[in-house]
């Protein structure tokens, strides 16, 4: 019996290989039982079965042996096709977009450029014929087809597109293939139960009870379990257990819960964590772009969370978090919903989607072409069979015309939950004038006092004049400080926004507070963004008690606001300032008149023909016309994320650290060929662990802000760079330009909006 390798690095052969695949198929059919009919299982478990059958080819293992690659290789999920008894398959009433299915699925699992000519196809499948005799292999029971590729199944090039009615079959299959095949690689299981949510949340109710013998769960819970099995878009005010919400609509199914800040993510995660308490790395996963950092740090915890993480492997948690195995993830949209531009290889996130539940928080903070991908997966989410559960304290009400408008079926309470014992949270005063510091001062009585703007910018303005007046306890949070201040920042503000200490104190922050951090301040004072925003910002005042003083707790400048038309949609601003003006807002503002305005302000009927919605329309019309397969995955990617930054280290920051930050670039450009499996192991954890300690220096900003003012440029790979910049740089206030060349080049304006 000859030996034919499936993988170079741990010297697999395809028999071991395949066997994994279908040790995985396993698990994923008995986890998700119901997840496809007995036929389309049967299906799968050929393509797992003859997927990498191809690889007996000699140029392939020649490949593997010796490291020979051949320009004239044809890849090995093409030649795999030569396998399947088509004909076997029709006598025993597969149907022929059945097989075609399974055709493709294998053809495609790997995305290749096919390169090959029919006859240098037609020779390769005629040597297969010699090594197969060879290939002994106990799941093949019977002698393989190996023949011509019939062109009703496939030929070169020929797709499965979305106007075939097999397209989200073909999807399923291919998806689930492309998941067993990467986990069968990465040696971990598909999927792991989700046995521990609902009991965990029981524990949660008990221990409330425990203090509360009348505890239970409010309103707004029981519906998220009454509905576990249905689409539901739900407005519920801040503070109603929105999370726990959210956590109980998931129950014991694959979840996702989507958020739009990393900040509020890792916070999510955290509560989820003590919730769940023990073998988190098989549980919750955490997702976005520094999750490796955020795992890294986790393991490094002195505290007594690190309990929890010291016995995990944070490269396998890693890998088994970006791999989706795991029951219940923590993310931000473009970690999942990328797949909306059907790029090549999108079939894994989208056939995984299919067998979740997504809840979507914070849906009023999504950009309008973020809102368009959102609306755009979550129809194809719809179509193949998996759920969502929008949860906000604020919605645009003309998000439901575009969920109805893509045809996508969900249900909503006829009123938004809202806590009668919590309703008079905040009493606004509205000042047709700019921000000034006076006012703030005049404010600053042994206080708790949150300033919001809308610019990083005018946030720096005004906690640079305050600082100048000597007031005691003062800080600035926003998006433009290095992630070890940052880090440092977010924890501070938690700690002095939790009620229950009784500090005072001000805080100028930008948007980065909006969004599901538990923080309650005494007084807000902010800039008008948009109505929406507005209300974000007063769930960060009176949280969670009402407002039973006299005047105000909440001030609101609606006048020369920074960041409207660069950051803030400048329509969208002036009806909202036009709503305050109408209904002459001031004093207790209760949580049905918050709702009524924005009804008022976002609904359809008022914004159909702004600039704003026809943007979005046009996204959502431009995402819907991509041809399936037409961009890469890393084209896609950048398009979604369509995140104008750059990765920056300010110039003080490299100076004070230059010998440590040219140490991580060097461990994390160098090549080393020809090391062996522990050697490469070493090297990548050695990799990993500089690019963690460099990312506590690095800073990311606008592309601008690199013109004229670029001192340095740290190459990390051909592809990703970090520039030094020439700015001036402190922990109190984070990066602050000199002065820039080209003020105005190209039309890009200084305002920015984290």
């Amino acid at each position: 019996m000859n030996r034919y390798l499936a993988k170079s690095d741990t010297m697999e052969t395809i028999q071991d290989h395949t066997n994994k695949l279908l040790g995985n198929y396993n698990i994923l059919k008995e986890i998700y039982p119901n997840l496809l009919d007995v036929k389309w299982w049967d299906i799968l478990y050929r393509a797992c079965l003859y997927h990498d059958l191809g690889k007996m080819n000699l140029k392939f293992q020649d490949k593997m042996e010796k490291g020979k690659k051949s320009s004239l290789e044809i890849p090995h999920g093409i030649l795999s096709l030569a396998f399947i008894d088509y004909e076997k398959m029709e006598d025993e009433g597969f149907n022929e977009d059945e097989i075609k299915t399974l055709f493709h699925a294998i053809a495609y699992h790997h995305e290749r450029e096919l390169s090959y000519e029919d006859d240098e196809l037609e020779r390769e499948i005629e040597l297969l014929a010699n090594e197969y005799d060879g290939f002994n292999y106990d799941k093949l029971k019977e002698e393989c087809y190996l023949d011509q590729i019939d062109e009703m199944y496939f030929y070169k090039d020929d797709r499965i597109y979305e106007n075939e009615d097999i397209f989200f079959k073909y999807i399923m299959v291919k998806g689930l293939l492309n998941r067993l095949d990467y986990a069968a690689s990465g040696h971990i299981e598909v999927e792991k139960k989700n046995d521990f949510l609902e009991d965990s949340l029981n524990n949660l109710l008990n221990k409330w009870k425990k203090e509360k013998p009348k505890s239970k769960w409010n309103e707004l819970q029981e519906y998220m379990i009454q509905n576990r099995n249905k689409n539901l878009v739900v407005i519920a005010q801040t503070g109603m257990g929105k999370t726990e919400a959210g956590l109980l609509w998931i129950g014991d199914n694959k979840g996702f819960f989507t958020l739009p800040l990393k900040t509020a993510i890792n916070s999510i995660y955290d509560r989820v964590v003590k919730l769940v308490k023990e073998n988190i790395d098989d549980r919750i996963g955490l997702l976005h772009s520094d999750t490796l950092s955020e795992y890294i740090n986790k393991s490094a915890e002195k505290d007594e969370d690190k309990a929890k993480y010291k016995d995990i492997d944070y490269i396998e948690y890693y890998n088994k978090t970006k791999q989706m195995s795991l029951p219940l993830t923590i993310c931000t949209l473009d970690q999942i919903f990328d797949f909306v531009y059907k790029y090549r290889g999108f079939e894994p996130k989208l056939a995984t989607l299919a067998y979740s539940k997504i809840v979507i928080d914070e849906i009023q903070m999504y950009s309008p072409d973020l809102l368009a991908y959102l609306i755009v997966g979550l129809s194809n989410i719809n179509s193949v069979g998996g759920k969502f559960a929008i949860l906000t304290a604020t919605l645009p009400s003309f998000v439901l015309k575009l969920l109805e408008d893509e045809g996508i079926k969900f249900e909503m309470p006829k009123k938004p939950f809202i806590n009668r014992a919590l309703n008079t949270r905040h009493s606004i005063n509205v000042i047709d004038d700019e921000i000034n510091i006076d006012h703030i001062k005049s404010l600053y009585n042994k206080n708790k006092v949150l300033v919001i703007c809308n610019t990083v910018k005018k946030a720096q303005e005004i906690y640079n004049k305050l600082k100048g007046e000597n007031i005691e306890n003062i800080n600035l949070f926003h998006s433009r400080f290095i992630k070890v201040d940052r880090k440092e920042k977010e924890d501070d503000i938690y700690k002095f926004g939790e009620l229950k200490n009784k500090v005072y104190g001000i805080w100028i922050a930008t948007q980065v507070v909006e969004a599901s951090l538990d923080i309650d301040f005494d007084i807000l004072v902010t800039e008008l963004s948009d109505i929406n925003g507005l209300f974000q910002r007063l769930g960060r005042c009176y949280r969670s008690r009402n407002f039973d003083g006299n005047g105000y707790n909440c001030y609101v400048y609606i006048d020369k606001c920074s960041g409207v038309r660069y950051a803030i949609d400048e329509e969208i601003h002036e009806l909202s300032k036009e709503a305050i003006r109408k209904r002459k807002i001031d004093g207790l503002l209760n949580e049905e008149k918050k709702i009524s305005i924005i009804e008022d302000v976002y609904s359809y009927e008022r914004l159909k023909n702004t600039d704003y919605f026809k943007k979005l329309k046009n996204i959502v019309k431009y995402v819907n016309d991509f041809t399936a397969y037409e961009k890469s995955k890393k084209e896609a990617k950048e398009e979604f994320r369509n995140i104008e930054s750059i990765n920056i280290i300010p110039k003080s920051i490299y100076e004070d650290n230059k010998e440590s930050i040219d140490k991580s670039v060097r461990t994390i450009s160098e090549y080393v060929p020809k090391l062996s499996i522990k050697e490469k192991e070493v090297k990548a954890r050695e990799k990993i662990e500089a690019r963690n300690e460099l990312s506590d220096f690095v800073c990311s900003v606008r592309p601008y802000y690199k013109e004229g003012n670029t001192l340095k440029v740290l190459k990390l790979s051909d592809y990703e760079e970090i520039i030094v910049l020439d700015c001036n740089y402190s922990k109190s206030t984070g990066v602050e330009l000199i002065k820039r060349k080209n003020e105005k080049k190209n039309g890009k304006n200084n305002c920015e909006i984290l």
